[in-house]
């Protein structure tokens, strides 16, 4: 038997219905389910074919910790029944075909992150293969019965490689109808996620008014812009910034946002008053330093994932290495064994991902050695140097 929560005031309805929200289907109908008092099942599908969650999923997750601050259940469903398929046809870059072992290991990594801001022991943890492993044949042709093609297609990027004479292959015309019978497996009350996942979430809605459920309430968040300032955070674009990334790193690439898009980053990411986020924007229009709301941003955004002490250091190192220009402290060192190039340097050391990142840094003009800006990838690299990266990756090789 579900327990009554206690519902919430107007106030608290109104941040949590219009802070940072897109969409809601149907917001009628929600308010009255959150007024009701009964525990609804708030849902959210995990893609575990990448281990790491950056700010952009940081906005749904604030709102998970929303619905379980007023007592509702909060259910993650890992995909690891489609990460496993992978697709097929190749044209999807984001969707890699992965072994158990991948999947496992990207949903500890996720989840371990995921409960940075979601309250673990109010979340329960499902995966689809709890039901999936379960199909036969005769189930997967009894759900793909449930809609047509010409439904499908209607899926803005279907329809577009449609018309383009661009392969869809027949497993990804399942991924909506897998994603809405995970609705019907858990129940849900809420699917919860990003406006890109609109036409799934009501698949969803379809098929459990189909399977005799009542229909889930759709509750989408705006997708955050990445540092770029044109895409749509992405680890693959590179515009992103990771929330298990070092507080340095976080407070150094939220200072990098472009200004135009710092009272975005506010609203979505912070939970500063809204009094106090108009007073943000007249001080922008009246001409003040960005910096200076980037810095309370930062402090803002860090505050929700590291400790105080933590966000503190994060600040101090950004105002030393980049404002001030200095050679941080702590710098890290690394011991030279043989003799090296400036690109295997980079590779090994981790200041770049590869040796060909290592080059395209070192091609760009992003890599210093002792203050005196490199060139030549091949260049060979001697003890007691320091080496700089961008604006905030320090070496000193020993």
């Amino acid at each position: 038997m579900a327990i009554k929560n206690e519902p919430p005031n107007k106030q608290t309805l109104n941040y949590l219905l219009k802070r940072a929200v897109a969409e809601v289907i149907s917001e009628d109908e929600l308010t009255r389910l959150l007024k009701s008092g009964k525990t609804l099942r708030i849902k959210e599908g995990l893609d575990p074919s990448a281990p790491d969650i950056h700010l952009g999923h940081m906005v749904t997750l604030r709102k998970m910790r929303q619905f379980q601050d007023l007592g509702h259940q909060i259910v993650i469903i890992v995909g690891d029944w489609t990460a496993q398929i992978g697709d097929p046809s190749g044209s999807s870059a984001t969707r890699p075909m992965l072994s158990a072992e991948q999947v496992k290991e990207n949903a500890e990594t996720y989840l371990k992150q995921f409960f940075k801001i979601v309250d673990k022991n109010k979340t329960e943890v499902r995966f689809q293969s709890e039901w999936f492993g379960k199909f036969d044949l005769a189930d997967v042709v009894r759900l793909t019965s449930k809609f047509t093609v010409a439904q499908l297609l209607a899926r803005e990027d279907f329809s577009k490689r449609f018309n383009d004479q661009k392969p869809i292959a027949i497993t990804e015309l399942l991924y909506p109808l897998m994603q809405a019978y995970d609705s019907v497996a858990i129940q849900a009350d809420v699917e919860l996620g990003g406006t890109d996942q609109k036409f799934n979430f009501l698949v969803g809605r379809e098929l459990q008014a189909m399977m005799g459920q009542r229909s889930q309430q759709i509750f989408m968040v705006p997708l955050l812009v990445g540092t770029d300032g044109v895409q749509k955070m992405s680890k693959s674009l590179g515009n992103y910034i990771g929330i298990a990334e070092p507080p340095e790193i976080i407070y150094g690439k939220t200072m990098s946002i472009r200004d135009d898009y710092i009272m975005t980053y506010f609203e979505l990411l912070t939970d500063v008053p809204e009094e106090e986020l108009e007073e943000f924007k007249k001080q922008m229009d009246s001409g003040v330093n960005p910096m200076t709301l980037k810095k309370r941003l930062a402090r803002e955004v860090l505050g929700q994932l590291y400790r105080e002490k933590e966000a503190k250091a994060a600040e101090e190192h950004f105002e030393k290495t980049v404002q001030k220009k200095e050679v941080p402290d702590d710098i890290s060192e690394y011991a030279i064994q043989h003799e090296i190039t400036l690109s295997q340097l980079l590779a090994q050391s981790g200041l770049a991902a590869s040796r060909s990142e290592a080059v395209r840094l070192i091609n760009q003009g992003a890599v210093t050695v002792d203050n005196e800006k490199k060139s030549d990838a091949n260049e060979i690299v001697s003890k007691g140097v320091i080496i700089k990266v961008g604006k905030r990756r320090y070496l000193k090789t020993i």
